[in-house]
């Protein structure tokens, strides 16, 4: 059983919307795999000392190995958790839809900004993207600049997708499924 971890996007009703997203994983996945859906604080105004705090208790709670998930600002969050604190056992794989680049060139927000050490810090970390091409919340640029930060990550662009990637998460469960299926 490999555990997988959904950290929610941000805004009001954001974790009912993402919703969709986790059935869609939970249904392409299978049995053996487990995904867990915490309710993230102040969904409406993220801190990231709150969400820092809720996913150190759910990574704590994980068993291993883990698989981590995250759409849009959670997005953002993940990243900036992963290259500031060390995760033992690592996870399997980091899987990033829809993801919003905070920092220079992006969006402004200094508590969710990608530290200048990410790319250092994560090296190792197998990364995956996945972007819809009608995603009408997150700039199709925002990709690139992620793509100059990490180029060993694997980029998936999905044409006529929206921000919520459809509610269709096929593509990033196979992908998880072949990560999963290599250990």
């Amino acid at each position: 059983m490999i555990d997988v971890l959904f950290i929610q996007g941000a805004s009001r009703g954001a974790h009912a919307a993402d919703a969709k997203l986790v059935a869609s994983l939970t249904e392409h996945l299978g049995a053996d795999y487990r995904v867990r859906y915490p309710r993230m604080p102040h969904e409406d105004e993220p801190k990231y000392s709150a969400w820092a705090s809720t996913f150190s208790k759910e990574l704590a709670a994980a068993a291993s190995p883990v698989v981590l998930v995250a759409h849009s600002i959670g997005v953002c969050f993940m990243l900036r958790y992963l290259a500031l604190n060390e995760v033992k056992p690592p996870p399997l794989g980091v899987f990033l839809a829809a993801a919003p680049f905070i920092g220079k060139h992006g969006w402004q927000d200094a508590d969710f900004e990608l530290p200048v050490r990410a790319n250092r810090e994560l090296r190792q970390t197998k990364m995956f993207f996945f972007q819809g091409g009608a995603d009408e919340t997150v700039p199709a640029a925002h990709l690139a600049l992620y793509e100059q930060v990490f180029p060993h990550a694997t980029v998936r662009r999905l044409p006529g997708r929206n921000h919520q990637l459809d509610d269709n998460l096929t593509e990033i469960a196979a992908a998880i499924r072949r990560v999963g299926s290599a250990t």
